[in-house]
Order: structure tokens, then C-alpha cells, then sequence
């Protein structure tokens, strides 16, 4: 098949009677093999528009052939439609004039009537005399080419502009990309988090993390996205935070067999509204305490038994342990207030508070314990062990007279009446958090229950 409708010429190296003619192909045969032989769709057109070239990829793009295609003028009625034919011939023809190469795209017709869109570059051909003689044109589908671009804006759209963290995991789950989200939410700029292990970048979660992303290189993506529970580390301190995550396994697709090359990590924070719902969770569940307690303790035929009932319930999911200590008589005409321990709970076992037998002997709390403190002052009183370590941090509760273990505290006092009757103190252990002022409320409202049951228990100190 030729590429051109020119055959059979001959290279002449002089006049007649001398060196005879080279075996070899003519020079238009060698044209159209060395166009039939490029990967690229090449045609070509003289200076009235008519095709003088067509090679075998503009035929396999379109379907038709160079003997079908050669002699005809321009594209219009076989290549192109109607309607478009004449701005297409325009436009290729312009580069006759044009320096350079230009550039279009344009959608063009196969044989069997299927649009095609190209993108061509065209340049003029010019004659000996330096005149433009035509126009040739080179030309490709750009399906893949333009999908490759969406890819490419795509990937920039989400590495810039984004309204979530994107984070590209190498096989080492190191971060390899991560986008300008990401980087706020790791609390570090976006070049710094590069090739660091997770674990430098998160105190809490990191394992859960990364055991995800295992699982991802090894099984692919999760059917659904999770959310996770870190706690970042960043130069104002460690913030805890709640990342919905989703998961992409990245293969190579050049590869015969799938190659990974990483995990593709995306992920919005989530915290303010899971905090949200937690705290309107706990709050439903602490006030569903309440009533239950109010319930249990009017049943109680003691109202001193109504004050353990309401610790006991106020206990579940809020501290490990409580105490509940009672001014002592006549300690308002001290200068020091005296506190006398009449409730507990048990520090040994698990089991309910129960009524103290050291009624009437003053606890020895030094001057400055926290429950002196809530009593002097009338009002809420929070401590904690801080950042005490070794002998010192295991001597901090027993030195205030709580059981071993404790690290945080929240004092609260009593009163009814108008009457300060003592303080009821929550303690919690290291696995817990520390209280908070939400805490603080819900103890609140628990010191009023038990400051009303000791009031109509009216009890006194020799009668723990």
C-alpha cells in the first residue's frame, strides 16, 4: 500500500549515457515507506488542499486508506462532518502562512462513521524557491493523552486545593506526598513530614494506623472508610484529634504484574463532631444516672444509705473511686476546718460505698489539701499529680490520704440550706483522663443530691 499517489519515479544521476541507475527503492517509494514506518498518523496537502500523503496509522486511526484518502480535496464529505469542514481546512491550512508548527484539535470522522478526536500539528511545506508548496500534518488520538492530563489535574487539584488530607504512603509507610491539609492536620510544614516514620508524627494511634495500612498493601482497600482516634505532636503541644480515613491501594500500571507503591491515605477531621456527640452521649448518660440514683434512694428507709446510693451511682463511668467527709462538729468555731471522713469507697476490691467506721476522728489532712480547700472556699476544687515521676508520683495520693494510684482528684463540696456540711471527693486512676469542667458540673449537681440526703439524715459524727 502506498503512502502517496506518486510511484515509480527515478533518481537519475546524469544525462543520458552515463553512470546507470542505482538498485534501490525511488525516492517517493523510500518517502512512503519511511511515513508508513513512524508510529505517528502523517498526511500532507499541496497548496489547493489536496491530500498527497496518507500513511498507515492515519489509516488504522480512521479507517481509511491511502488509496481512498490520496487526490481527495481537504476533509470535507469522507474525513470530517459538513458542518465542521470548512473551519477544519481552515485552520490546517493556516499554517502555510504561520511560522512554526501549530497545534489544534479537532474531531474527525472514520469510515465507519465513528467521531475521532485528534490533535494535530501542522507546518508548511515549502518549494525550492523557500514558497509554501502545502501543508503537512501529523495527528494522534488524544483519548489517552487527555485522560492522562485529567489524571495529572486531578492529582494537583487534590494536592492543593483539597477540602481533606491526602497522603501518599510508601511501601515503608513513610509519607511520600502529602498535600497542604494534610500538612495543618500533622501540625508540620509539607516537605518536613516527608520520609519520616508515623510514629514521629503521632504519640497515640500510630499502631492502629499503620496496621491499616498493612492491611491495605496486603488486601487492598477497606470496604468502608474508618475513623481514628491520633494524637498529634506539634510544636504547641499534643492535640487529640478524630481522622475519618479511606484507603487506596497504588499499583504500578506499567507493571505486567500489580507492583504496589504505596497506600494513597485520605482523611477529613472529624473531631468537633464526634466530640460533639460524645458529650451529648455522656450528658444523656450522667442525667439518666441521676434519675436512677433519685429513684434508689427514695426507696432507701436510711437517708444515710441514700447518700452511699447516689455515689454509687454517680461512680459508674465518671471515677474509680469517692470519699465523702463531713465538717466536724463544733469545727466552725475553729480556726481550722476539721473534716471528718463518714463514706467510701472500698480501695481494696471492687464493691459499693459503704458508711465509714472512723466517724467522728478528723482525717489528718495537711494544710492546702484539696477538700480543706472545697470547703474554705465553698466551691469546686480540682488536683492532679501532674508530671511527678517515680517515688514522688506513687507518694502523691497516700500523702492526701487517697487510696494508691490515684493521680487526679475533684473536690466538691457539700452544702444545704445555706449550711457547708463537708465534701464529697472523686478520685481516678492513671488510666483515666483528668476532670474537666464538664466533670465538674456533673459532680455539682451529685453533691447537691448527697448534700440533701445528709441533711435529712441529719447525721452526727459519733453516729457513722
Amino acid at each position: 500500500m502506498s503512502a502517496s499517489r506518486r510511484s515509480g519515479t527515478t533518481d537519475e544521476l546524469g544525462p543520458e549515457g552515463s553512470e546507470p541507475e542505482r538498485e534501490g527503492p525511488a525516492g517517493s517509494d523510500l518517502l512512503a515507506a519511511l511515513l508508513d514506518g513512524m508510529d505517528a498518523a502523517l498526511c500532507a496537502f499541496d497548496a489547493d488542499g489536496v491530500v498527497t500523503h496518507w500513511n498507515r496509522e492515519a489509516e488504522r486511526i480512521l479507517g481509511w486508506t491511502a488509496e481512498e484518502a490520496v487526490g481527495r480535496a481537504g476533509f470535507a464529505g469522507w474525513a470530517v462532518r459538513s458542518a465542521d469542514a470548512e473551519e477544519v481546512e481552515a485552520r490546517l491550512m493556516s499554517a502555510m502562512d504561520a511560522p512554526g508548527r501549530q497545534v489544534n484539535e479537532f474531531a474527525l470522522l472514520t469510515k465507519d462513521g465513528r467521531r475521532v478526536l485528534v490533535r494535530t500539528q501542522s507546518a508548511a511545506v515549502r518549494g525550492p524557491d523557500r514558497e509554501p508548496a502545502g501543508v503537512y500534518c501529523a495527528f494522534s488520538e488524544v483519548h489517552a493523552q487527555i485522560d492522562l492530563e485529567r489524571s495529572i489535574a486531578l492529582s494537583e487539584a487534590l494536592l492543593e486545593d483539597a477540602g481533606w488530607g491526602v497522603v501518599l504512603v510508601d511501601a515503608d509507610l513513610r509519607p511520600a506526598v502529602v498535600n497542604a491539609y494534610a500538612a495543618r492536620a500533622l501540625g508540620a510544614g509539607r516537605t518536613s513530614v516527608l520520609g519520616r516514620p508515623l510514629g514521629e508524627l503521632l504519640s497515640q494511634g500510630v499502631e492502629e494506623l499503620e496496621s491499616a495500612l498493612t492491611h491495605v498493601l496486603a488486601e487492598g482497600a477497606p470496604p468502608a472508610p474508618a475513623e481514628l482516634w491520633v494524637t498529634v505532636r506539634t510544636p504547641e503541644g499534643e492535640r487529640r484529634r478524630c481522622w475519618r480515613s479511606g484507603f487506596v491501594r497504588l499499583s504500578s500500571p506499567l507493571a505486567e504484574e500489580p507492583v504496589p507503591l504505596g497506600v494513597g491515605w485520605l482523611f477529613q477531621d472529624v473531631t468537633e463532631a464526634r466530640q460533639g456527640e460524645q458529650e451529648a452521649s455522656l450528658l444523656r448518660f450522667r442525667t439518666q444516672q441521676l434519675h436512677r440514683a433519685a429513684r434508689a434512694a427514695a426507696e432507701c428507709e436510711n437517708p444515710a444509705e441514700a447518700v452511699t446510693v447516689h455515689l454509687d451511682f454517680a461512680l459508674a463511668g465518671f471515677a474509680d473511686h469517692a470519699v465523702i467527709d463531713r465538717v466536724a462538729e463544733g469545727g466552725a468555731e475553729t480556726d481550722r476546718v476539721r473534716l471528718v471522713r463518714i463514706a467510701e469507697t472500698p480501695s481494696g476490691a471492687p464493691g459499693p460505698c459503704r458508711l465509714d467506721g472512723r466517724a467522728g476522728l478528723p482525717v489528718l489532712y495537711a494544710d492546702g489539701h484539696p477538700a480543706l480547700q472545697c470547703v474554705e472556699r465553698a466551691g469546686t476544687v480540682r488536683a492532679g499529680a501532674g508530671s511527678l515521676k517515680g517515688d514522688a508520683a506513687r507518694e502523691w495520693a497516700p500523702a492526701r490520704q487517697w487510696p494508691q494510684g490515684t493521680v487526679h482528684a475533684l473536690c466538691t463540696v457539700l452544702r444545704s440550706r445555706g449550711r457547708t456540711l463537708g465534701a464529697v471527693t472523686f478520685l481516678r486512676t492513671s488510666h483515666r483522663t483528668a476532670f474537666e469542667r464538664a466533670d465538674a458540673m456533673y459532680a455539682e449537681d451529685v453533691a447537691a443530691h448527697i448534700a440533701t440526703a445528709l441533711d435529712l439524715a441529719a447525721l452526727l459524727p459519733e453516729e457513722g
